[in-house]
């Protein structure tokens, strides 16, 4: 999984691929991200998912991608919340990489590739993103990426049994 990090819009057949991984890694998911239906960790469920994420696409709220190495798929990253008034012009950025193509570098160059989706397709002036507390890996992703920590959201997240905080990050596009 050490190939080329590319990132391209999520399509159907991403399904099966999704739901592998993400039937293999819900431990390790576990601590960072809420509970999921059942129906979340099959082929059908992600389907469905990513139907609704291409309507919201079309209709201009959403940017759902997958992470690709050699052609294959080992994550997504979604720029989400699109705000394109010109007055606004933001979007938070979320990612997961699968277990098996972690601590390789692919979070980082897919973040990096998705900032330009933003500048150069979506016309977007500002970057969000928010990570658990102790996420220190996501954190040191956005960091190498240019984005700034700029408050703690407290209690914004049930995650694992708990009400969690979390550091709120944020880039200004085209700097």
């Amino acid at each position: 999984m050490r190939g080329s990090t590319r990132i391209r819009l999520i399509e159907h057949t991403d399904a099966g691929p999704i739901a592998a991984h993400r039937v293999r890694d819900v431990e390790a998911f576990r601590p960072w991200e809420p509970d999921q239906p059942a129906d979340f960790f099959t082929a059908e469920g992600q389907a469905q998912r990513i139907d609704r994420l291409l309507a919201e696409h079309r209709a201009g709220r959403v940017w759902p991608g997958v992470v690709l190495a050699d052609d294959l798929v080992i994550g997504q990253i979604t720029v989400g919340g699109i705000l394109p008034q010109p007055h606004l012009r933001r979007a938070s950025v979320g990612y997961w990489i699968g277990s098996v193509a972690q601590n390789l570098g692919h979070a980082g160059r897919a973040v990096g590739l998705v900032l330009r989706v933003m500048t150069d397709e979506l016309g977007l002036h500002r970057a969000e993103a928010s990570t658990n507390l102790e996420n220190l890996p996501s954190q040191r992703v956005l960091r190498r990426n240019g984005f700034s920590p700029y408050g703690v959201a407290h209690s914004s997240i049930f995650l694992d049994g708990s009400w969690r905080d979390a550091l709120l990050w944020e880039r200004v596009l085209g700097d």
